[in-house]
C-alpha cells in the first residue's frame, strides 16, 4: 500500500467541466491528456524497449470467457463520487478479488479525478494471477506502450474521447503488442462506430451519462441486444448485485465491469463470490 493518504478531492463544478468540454467531463480530461507535458512519459523509444522487454501478456479475453466473465476494479475515488477508498491497499485488494472469483483487474491509473498511478496497477498484478486492463483516458501510441510497459495486460479505448483514426490505430497497436482492448461506449452512435473497428473483440457498454454522471441499467440494455455475438459485451457501471447481473445477462451482457459496490464493502472477496456466483448461474443457463 503506498504510504500516501490522500487529501480530499477538490470540489468539482459539473457546470464547469460542461463548459469546458463541450458538455461532458470526458472532453476536459481529454484535453488535458493530450497535452504531451501533462503526461511526463519519457520518450517514446524508450517506451518501445520497456514495452518489448516486459512480462509476458496473460490473456485478458480468454479469462473472462472461461471464467466468471467479472472484471473487479481498483478505484480510490471518482468525480461523480469524490473520494471512495483513498487509502486502500491494493494488494490485499487484489488478492481479494482473485479469491473472489473475479476473472480480471482494472485499475485506475488517472491521478487528478481518480487518484490512480501506475504503482496501482503494477501493484494489482503482483498481487494475484488475474490479468489486468489499465483503465485510463489513453490517446496516443506511448500511452499504449506506457501500458505495456507496466505490466497491463490489457487497456482501455474510449470511443468518446477518440476520432475514428486514432481508434483504429491504437487498437492495432494494443493487438501487436498482445494485448485485449476494451472498446468503451455510451450510446447508440458510438456502438455503431465501435463495430466498425476491425478486429474487435472486447465492447464495453457503459450505463454512465457523460453529461450528468448518471447513471441508469436501460442504457446498457438498450445497446447490449444490438452487439454481435462474435464480440463480448461487457456492462459497465451501476452494477450492485446479483439482480443487476441476471437483467444485464437477459440483455446479451457477457461480462460485467463492477467497481464501487466491491470498493466500498468490508468483505470484497464474499461480496464478489456472491457476484460471481450469479454471473456463473446464467451462464450455465444460456448453455
Amino acid at each position: 500500500m503506498r504510504a500516501l493518504l490522500y487529501p480530499p478531492l477538490p470540489p468539482h463544478s459539473r457546470n464547469a467541466m460542461n463548459d469546458a468540454s463541450g458538455g461532458s467531463f470526458l472532453g476536459a480530461i481529454f484535453a488535458a491528456r493530450r497535452i504531451p507535458e501533462n503526461r511526463k512519459q519519457p520518450p517514446i523509444r524508450e517506451l518501445r524497449e520497456r514495452a518489448r522487454t516486459a512480462a509476458p501478456v496473460r490473456d485478458f479475453t480468454a479469462a473472462l470467457r472461461d471464467g466468471s466473465g467479472i472484471i473487479a476494479e481498483i478505484k480510490r475515488a471518482s468525480p461523480s463520487r469524490g473520494d471512495i477508498a483513498a487509502d486502500i491497499d491494493v494488494a490485499a485488494q487484489a488478492a481479494d478479488y482473485a479469491a473472489g472469483g473475479a476473472s480480471a483487474i482494472s485499475v485506475l491509473t488517472e491521478p487528478e479525478h481518480f487518484r490512480g498511478s501506475p504503482e496501482d496497477l503494477i501493484l494489482a498484478r503482483a498481487s494475484c494471477p488475474l490479468p489486468v486492463l489499465r483503465k485510463d483516458f489513453l490517446c496516443c501510441e506511448a500511452d499504449i506502450y506506457e501500458s505495456r510497459s507496466w505490466g497491463a495486460d490489457a487497456v482501455l479505448l474510449i470511443v468518446a474521447g477518440l476520432d475514428d483514426a486514432e481508434l483504429a490505430a491504437l487498437h492495432g497497436l494494443a493487438l501487436e503488442l498482445g494485448m485485449s482492448v476494451l472498446v468503451e461506449i455510451h450510446d447508440q452512435a458510438e456502438l455503431e462506430r465501435a463495430l466498425d473497428i476491425d478486429g474487435l473483440a472486447l465492447l464495453g457498454v457503459n450505463s454512465r451519462n457523460l453529461h450528468t454522471l448518471e447513471v441508469s441499467l436501460d442504457t446498457a440494455c438498450e445497446l447490449l441486444p444490438q452487439v454481435p455475438g462474435s464480440v463480448l459485451a461487457i456492462a459497465e457501471s451501476g452494477i450492485a448485485g446479483a439482480g443487476d447481473i441476471t437483467r444485464l445477462h437477459e440483455a446479451g451482457a457477457g461480462g460485467y465491469l463492477i467497481g464501487e459496490t466491491l470498493m466500498r464493502t468490508a468483505d470484497p472477496a464474499a461480496a464478489l463470490g456472491a457476484l460471481a456466483g450469479a454471473a456463473r448461474t446464467t451462464r450455465s443457463e444460456r448453455a
